[in-house]
């Protein structure tokens, strides 16, 4: 199975400090990559936000009482409300699964909802 999207790359954004980028262009539905991650238990989570690692970590695990950093690019892809791109946890494998939403065009930003079916509230960062 594909893991990364040929010519995926980081680099600055206009969002916030660091993006995740596509040399070529994507497709709905295409993969852009699966991460692993590292799952921390519940009595780290504190830790994680006295730390550089605050605005890196996604919680983990059904009820959300886990936390994880993503290896690959997936702890860069900045939020959006109007994403070009999912996210989706698979706690089994402890892997996250970004896809395209829509068609992404080469060099376009990729950016995720991070409150993706959760209700609105003011991001932590």
């Amino acid at each position: 199975m594909l893991q990364k999207a040929p010519g995926l790359y980081f680099a600055p954004s206009d969002l916030h400090g660091r993006g995740v980028y596509c040399a070529h262009a994507l497709s709905e539905g295409d993969v852009i990559e699966i991460c692993p991650v590292i799952v921390l238990p519940q009595e780290e989570i504190d830790l994680l936000t006295h730390s550089l690692l605050y605005e890196y970590y996604y919680l983990w695990g059904e009820q959300h009482d886990h936390c994880a950093i993503a290896l690959g690019f997936g702890s860069l892809y900045n939020h959006s409300v109007d994403p070009n791109a999912e996210f989706v946890p698979d706690y089994g494998d402890d892997t996250i699964i970004f896809t395209a939403l829509r068609n992404i065009a080469e060099g376009e930003e990729i950016t995720v909802d991070y409150q993706a079916g959760a209700a609105v509230r003011a991001l932590w960062f």
